[in-house]
């Protein structure tokens, strides 16, 4: 394949294609071999530019869990054009606002949708798949670093997602550190249950795709099985989820008794695992490391990850920065802390994206003189690991005292019979704040919902005052796999 001297992050995707590589979807069957994949991205380079489309013009995206939409990303960005990524399970909501909102001049989606905005404006709008082109038919648009590469929408796990402006350099240096994080070989094949519009999605295929190897999408987790069945069948190396999966793994899948001798690695990241759940699921399946890693969309992806290594000795770290990445932890005026101390982790390099898209108020409050406020409390040990405490919004006030969210949903999260918890707070008339808790009962607990309700109340401290203790079938997620907490104060 050809050489291509410019930093177009996915014309260095496409010059790193190996021969074997694939994306297959498994519940249909679809199969793209390295060829095949070039083919598509450059017909659908070649079909955005002949409906008039030139470079950083914009194009909405609806990402699926499928190989459909990794195409169309690809090949707008191949031929320059800024793709804007969005998950398909809203954008019935949301897509219109979407196209407005950046002025994109066109849309691509699986299956045909109206887009109103786009149809009024005379725009182009496409759906499927293209054809093909031959590669040497379209030449990759010629790219700087610093150039908009896509526009990425942050998870929405407390609000309303925002577009970060994510750059080629952004791109291509966030994935080689990833790689070298990980030490993902070029035989690697990955299990991609995440839509490429959550950050963490976007980066499994760009690791693995960069790396020579393959990605296999199948969209059918809440048949649990059904994926293990498919990580066993296509010979799986990794596979990468939120704290939410491993849970449903280990309680409500045939996980112990299925066999995955092909699986290298385990990704986590999207929140905290509970210490007493990775140590289960290590026990599981033995051969396979495990990673838990940190990160934020504002940041690319990846921002540290825990070397398996060292993951016995710093179980409950968010792990080291990545090779590129630094790290600082700072106090309310903006001092630096030494290692020990809490404060508001900071993070720069060239993974750090430029900010929000037409949002210079929120870029400005989020992005200063090159570092980016990730918003999260923690601390660094005096081996530079990371310890997260909590969100400066997750801490809630009971009786003078800062009780974090995370930490109070990590204790219940260990007591025997439950599954997850979420925790948030409200008004009290004598503590001033509360905790309500939410509940997921594990499957097979005979104890009964009294029983379980007792010893969560023993567990929790005496001073954390609970009003409410609720048990429900599921907790509320945001299409990422998140704990949806806007919703949350809405049952309280």
């Amino acid at each position: 394949m050809p050489s291509f001297p410019n930093s177009n992050f996915a014309a260095r995707l496409v010059e790193r294609l190996g021969e074997n590589s694939a994306l297959i979807e498994s519940a249909s069957g679809q199969t793209f071999q390295a060829a095949e994949i070039f083919g598509y991205i450059a017909g659908f380079a070649s079909q955005f530019l002949s409906a008039g489309l030139r470079p950083d013009d914009r194009v909405v995206i609806s990402c699926g869990v499928n190989p459909e939409s990794s195409l169309p990303y690809l090949g707008a960005m191949y031929a320059g054009i800024v793709p804007v990524l969005l998950d398909e399970r809203t954008h019935a909501a949301s897509g219109d606002l979407i196209c407005e909102k950046t002025h994109a001049k066109a849309a691509w989606s699986s299956k045909p949708v109206r887009w109103e905005w786009l149809r009024k404006k005379g725009f182009a709008r496409f759906a499927g798949l293209c054809e093909p082109c031959s590669p040497d038919s379209v030449v990759s648009c010629s790219r700087k670093e610093e150039d908009l590469a896509a526009l990425m929408p942050t998870s929405g796990s407390t609000g309303i997602p925002r577009l970060v402006m994510v750059s080629h350099r952004n791109l291509i240096s966030n994935t080689e550190a990833i790689v070298r994080s990980q030490r993902l070989a070029t035989d690697e094949k990955a299990m991609l249950i995440m839509p490429l519009s959550y950050c963490f999605g976007a980066s499994v295929l760009h690791t693995h795709l960069f790396q020579g190897g393959g990605v296999v999408f199948d969209s059918r987790f809440m048949f649990p099985d059904k994926v293990l069945q498919a990580i066993d069948k296509y010979r799986c190396t990794t596979f990468a989820g939120v704290p939410a999966v491993f849970n449903i793994l280990l309680r409500r899948s045939n996980l112990r008794s299925t066999e995955l001798p092909c699986l290298r690695r385990f990704l986590q990241a999207g929140g905290a695992l509970g210490p007493e759940r990775v140590d289960e699921l290590r026990r599981t399946i033995p051969g396979a490391e495990f990673f838990a890693m940190y990160g934020q969309t504002e940041a690319t992806a990846r921002i540290s990850c825990l070397p398996a290594e060292r993951l016995n000795e710093k179980l409950g770290s968010a792990g080291i920065p990545l090779d590129n990445v630094a790290v600082r932890v700072v106090d309310q005026e903006g001092h630096q802390l030494e290692e020990g101390h809490i404060g508001e982790i900071q993070v720069s390099g060239p993974s750090v994206c430029a900010g929000y898209f037409d949002e210079p108020a929120a870029t400005q409050t989020k992005f200063c003189d090159g570092w980016l406020k990730t918003g999260d409390l923690g601390y660094r040990d005096k081996d530079g690991y990371i310890w997260i405490q909590g969100r400066s919004s997750d801490f809630i006030k009971i009786r003078g005292y800062r009780v974090g969210i995370a930490e109070v949903e990590a204790r219940v999260g260990a007591v025997p019979g439950v599954c997850e918890c979420a925790a948030t707070g409200v008004q009290h008339p004598e503590a001033g704040e509360a905790l309500v808790l939410f509940l997921v009962k594990e499957a097979g607990d005979e104890d009964g919902a009294t029983s379980l309700l007792e010893r969560v109340r023993q567990a929790l401290p005496s001073q954390w005052t609970c009003t409410s203790i609720k048990i429900v079938p599921e907790l509320p997620r945001t299409s990422n796999g998140k704990i949806a907490r806007s919703q949350l104060q809405t049952f309280a």
